[in-house]
């Protein structure tokens, strides 16, 4: 049987602002533009029971969540994995390190031992783990980009969450995204799809230099991968509106 085609999710913080004001109202509008699965960056006061009896009411699926760091270390661990499996989360995100996990070469590999061991905790119990990126992973130490650092260091079991925005606003060479992807071989469990402009900056998905195509085509080849992610952190339009014509305009990609 051959693979299955991944599907299309939203990264809620692209219309925090909505959440904050009424969660399950702005659940609602992502469902009715046709989003098949949300990832989570925040709970808003609800319970995982409550989230959970909604997105099944909406018909629509998780595609993981982010935490940071901090809810994934000591004893704080074990209280953000019970939330996640009653919330019917298996996929956990940690979507930025702080400056002093990641001040150096030595740092970067010291961070990727530490969220291996979490990883590896965390697959006893049946999550999957995996780290998000921003500018600093493809900001060069030394001549070498921190992501090949992380994930040339990290086990097996943490899965690569690329974002293609946030890489190429580092100034990176646009092939790199499939290189990435390439490098790392059914890594890219889930992906951010997020555009920018190397003239405008970020822009809405499909207006920007992210060759779309290629990366989508390497996720599906080589990645892995079961979730892309639409994010968007700016806004020319509303939030709800930015995110439905990103949704629109990944479709259109997906079909030529």
């Amino acid at each position: 049987m051959p693979p299955r085609s991944p599907r299309i999710a939203l990264q809620l913080y692209s219309v925090r602002d909505e959440c904050s004001k009424d969660f399950f109202k702005t659940l609602e509008a992502v469902a009715d533009m046709g989003f098949e699965g949300v990832e989570f960056a925040g709970y808003y006061g609800k319970s995982a029971g409550e989230i959970k009896d909604k997105l099944r009411d909406l018909g629509l699926d998780i595609a993981g969540a982010h935490e940071s760091i901090q809810r994934m270390s000591g004893d704080e661990l074990e209280k953000t994995l019970r939330y996640n499996k009653e919330l019917g989360n298996n996929k956990i995100v940690i979507p930025w390190l702080p400056p002093e996990m990641r001040a150096d070469k030595r740092g970067w590999i010291n961070s990727a031992r530490l969220i291996s061991e979490m990883a590896d905790k965390a697959s006893a119990q049946g999550f999957k783990i995996g780290y998000h990126n921003h500018r600093e992973e493809f900001t060069p130490v030394n001549g070498e980009y921190p992501w090949h650092i992380f994930f040339d260091n990290a086990s097996g079991t943490v899965f690569m969450q690329l974002d293609t925005g946030n890489a190429l606003s580092a100034g990176i060479p646009d092939t790199l995204l499939v290189e990435v992807l390439r490098r790392y071989p059914n890594r890219a469990l889930t992906i951010h799809l997020k555009d920018y402009s190397l003239r405008r900056g970020f822009v809405i998905l499909g207006e920007g230099d992210v060759p779309f195509r290629e990366v989508l085509a390497a996720c599906s080849e080589v990645g892995g991968t079961e979730w892309l992610i639409v994010e968007q952190e700016t806004y020319p339009y509303p939030p709800l509106e930015s995110v439905r014509r990103c949704l629109e305009n990944l479709k259109k990609i997906l079909q030529t």
